[in-house]
């Protein structure tokens, strides 16, 4: 194994506090690029990924994320400046594996960015509901699409975390 990737999957951590500076465009299309050639079932690419940046929908997203968990008026996404949604289309024959897929590839190509992310849930409850199938609307995205991950995306606020100990017993082999 390539010693950066073992270096970028071994510390690789989640982020709780940005900056409010917005990503960079090469940040964020090398991001991009990973979570397209994440692997998929079958090899059918049933994914579709959305960037919120504009401040307005990006307020929107955080405010539906917070009512899906009962705590209207926190940010779920910490303060990032980018949110990333990750969808399964109908094209998806494994939607919640692919969208895990590309998800996790976003976050660890995050990290080798230098940036900090954070995965995220719930955006299946958001965006079943009227405001979120009207805000797809609203994008342009009129295909019948099940929200399976999002990730908060920026510059961490701070230090990275310090990676946790394995515990013991995480592999059996037989």
């Amino acid at each position: 194994m390539k010693a950066e990737a073992l270096e970028v999957l071994k510390n690789r951590r989640s982020v709780r506090k940005f900056k409010a500076e917005q990503v960079s465009e090469e940040a964020l299309a090398a991001v991009l690029e990973a979570g397209v050639y994440a692997p998929t079932g079958a090899g059918t690419q049933g994914v579709k990924i959305v960037v919120v940046q504009d401040p307005e929908y990006l307020a929107q997203v955080k405010a539906m994320n917070a009512r899906v968990m009962g705590k209207t008026g926190v940010d779920p996404y910490y303060g990032a400046p980018t949110v990333i949604l990750v969808f399964a289309t109908a094209a998806s024959i494994t939607p919640v594996q692919d969208g895990s897929a590309v998800t996790t590839n976003i976050v660890n190509a995050a990290y080798a960015a230098g940036l900090g992310s954070c995965w995220i849930n719930r955006p299946k409850q958001m965006f079943e509901s009227e405001e979120g199938k009207e805000l797809l609307k609203k994008w342009g995205i009129e295909e019948e699409l099940t929200g399976v991950a999002s990730v908060a995306l920026g510059y961490a606020d701070g230090p990275q975390p310090e990676p946790k100990p394995r515990k013991a017993d995480y592999v059996v082999r037989v």
